[in-house]
């Protein structure tokens, strides 16, 4: 069950009508219960029993981390319940990986010697779980967050239903405290999360899985194209991502705020980046924090006395970590590594940067903040080629065709422009692209500008156009094969 099924549009109203009619002191309970429920609907009883584990193990240790008494047994208690969870995620992400890599090396030191690899695991929001259970403890460890003494408070905190599969990472000290507060109703904020919620339906169902008419064909079948279909589909890739992500992110905070909860926001312009650091301060916000309190920093300090290399360094082995979340492949560890080589590029550069545009006169230009914004997004567009290609191979195939023009223009002389428009370009000649795509952009630019609170302020008769407007749009423009969300596999 996922936020852009039928059975989500029926359990999400059922679950709210529960929550609505239970006696307040049992609300945690209806929410904890239809947690459980919505995570069992993915028929996979192993995930349910990790989800139970994670929970108890990291409530346990959290008590036993602040009774522990002098500064040694707590980080001792800490180091072992952080690698409790990290053997769990490993066990089931990434050992099928590990078993797949050592045998490679296990060929060249032993020929004919191979280690037995393990049926790939199912690991459907584990990370995300897990990552949440490490943050509470390394807060409890640093006096930050006290621990829950509420059993259930903190299961649900684990479990809540709308940040489960994909976020966002809550951090204890900004949800546990609204699960502890009796609930009120306001019609307001249920108003506001019916519109986020349907918002985040349109991202995803009309521009995202819309956009993936583009990228599937081309980034399933590489060695099929060169040149401008690989442009394109690389491009829409960028665009099909933030949709699909940002609209799962707008389903997520709209479906919480009907339980009086308010989850973090996840993205913020990401494309109007004027650098790869600021493009991580604006993607995926909670998790780019908590790998920069968790990771980022204690690798910074551990290598204070190597001064910007020691920053480089600990950016580098972040983002190579951070590849590593994203996925068991080599793909995603690339595409981690290249982030890392921005950002730490840039450690050495950002010293000079300010003294060079100063020369040159741009420092207060509008168009060297432009220019910025250009490079950073090709940059984060070009890493996109490993997040989404299949294999290290068609990755290489990509970067090897994507401008090679040359081969397009033959083909255009062969087959004409039109043949080449619909076989490479509209991908199966989808019926009026370019006019759904103009529409779809146009109903971004009206819709987005009047999403939030502001809307409320207009006339009545301007904002049921827009409700509407937004529901005939879902209805008619959506695709009409369901597509999961791409950070569901995450």
């Amino acid at each position: 069950m996922t936020f852009n099924s039928i059975s989500y549009f029926i359990f999400l109203p059922a679950v709210f009508l529960v929550f609505h009619i239970t006696a307040d002191r049992y609300r945690w309970l209806a929410l904890l219960i239809s947690s459980y429920i919505f995570y069992g609907f993915l028929l996979k009883p192993s995930l349910l029993i990790v989800l139970a584990f994670v929970t108890i193990f990291s409530y346990y240790m959290g008590n036993r981390i602040d009774t522990a008494g002098n500064k040694e047994n707590r980080k001792k208690l800490l180091f072992f319940s952080v690698a409790g969870n990290l053997a769990v995620l490993v066990y089931f992400k990434y050992l099928a990986f590990l078993v797949e890599n050592l045998n490679i090396l296990v060929g060249f030191l032993a020929p004919g010697a191979a280690i037995p690899e393990p049926a790939p695991l199912v690991s459907i929001a584990l990370s995300f779980f897990i990552f949440q259970a490490i943050s509470y403890l390394s807060d409890i460890y640093f006096g930050i967050t006290k621990p829950e003494v509420h059993p259930g408070h903190f299961a649900l905190y684990i479990s809540f239903f709308p940040k489960l599969l994909q976020g966002p990472i809550e951090r204890a000290e900004s949800l546990l405290p609204q699960l502890r507060k009796p609930y009120e109703f306001h019609y307001t904020e249920i108003r506001s999360g019916l519109l986020l919620f349907v918002w985040g339906l349109f991202l995803k169902v009309v521009v995202a899985d819309r956009l993936a008419l583009f990228v599937d064909p081309v980034y399933n079948n590489v060695e099929a194209y060169t040149g401008i279909p690989l442009i394109i589909a690389t491009y829409a890739y960028a665009f099909q991502i933030y949709f699909d992500f940002a609209g799962y992110t707008n389903m997520a905070l709209g479906g919480a705020k009907l339980f009086g909860l308010n989850l973090t926001q996840n993205f913020r312009s990401p494309y109007l980046a004027t650098s790869c650091a600021d493009f991580w301060r604006r993607w995926h916000i909670s998790f780019s924090r908590w790998i920069l309190d968790y990771i980022f920093q204690p690798l910074q300090m551990k290598w204070r006395n190597l001064g910007k290399n020691g920053t480089a360094l600990a950016l580098f082995v972040t983002f190579l970590l951070s590849g590593l979340w994203h996925g068991a492949s080599w793909t995603f560890i690339i595409w981690g590594l290249l982030h890392g080589v921005f950002l730490a590029a840039s450690t050495y550069y950002k010293p000079y940067k300010k003294q060079l545009h100063k020369k040159l006169g741009i420092d207060n230009s509008r168009w060297l903040t432009i220019w910025q914004v250009i490079v950073t997004f090709h940059l984060v567009s070009f890493t996109y080629i490993f997040f989404r290609a299949s294999s290290i191979e068609d990755a290489g195939h990509i970067i090897a065709n994507i401008l090679n023009i040359y081969s397009n223009y033959t083909e255009i002389k062969t087959i004409g422009i039109s043949e080449f428009i619909t076989k490479n370009i509209l991908i199966g000649n989808r019926k009026i692209v370019a006019i759904t795509l103009l529409l779809i952009l146009s109903i971004i630019l009206v819709v987005y500008k009047h999403r939030d609170e502001s809307l409320f302020t207009k006339p009545v008769w301007f904002r049921w156009a827009c409700y509407y407007s937004l529901f005939i749009i879902i209805v008619v423009l959506q695709i009409s094969t369901k597509t999961d969300f791409i950070y569901l596999q995450f």
